[in-house]
């Protein structure tokens, strides 16, 4: 199993950056990719960027550009450093972890609202 912790979320004004942070614990060596999605009151879940094993990243269209996502593996931590935010940003941020066979562990969230 992986336990996952997601921290970093707080209220920022318009413009401003927040960096959230993704702790893993567990069995940290299975996992091949971690997902950050993002759920918005009364949207669906969405997904905002990925990072690979060996660190490939992609990234939703919507966040190009303004986010980056980046793992420090001494600390099995993957962050996601949000720049220029927008008040269409404000959502609950997950972390997610997957190990393959159709198997992903979810963070429990954190929050994210930006103020215009």
């Amino acid at each position: 199993q992986v336990q996952l912790v997601e921290s970093g979320g707080g209220l920022v004004q318009a413009g401003g950056s927040l960096r959230l942070s993704c702790v893993a614990s567990g069995s940290i060596r299975s996992i091949n990719l971690v997902g950050w999605y993002r759920q918005a009151p009364g949207k669906q879940r969405e997904l905002v960027a990925t990072i690979t094993s060996g660190g490939r990243t992609n990234y939703a269209d919507s966040v190009k550009g303004r986010f980056t996502t980046s793992s420090d593996n001494a600390k099995n931590t993957v962050y996601l450093q949000m720049n220029s935010l927008k008040p269409e940003d404000t959502a609950v941020y997950y972390c997610n972890a997957d190990i393959g066979y159709g198997m992903a562990y979810w963070g429990k969230g954190t929050l994210v609202t930006v103020s215009s």
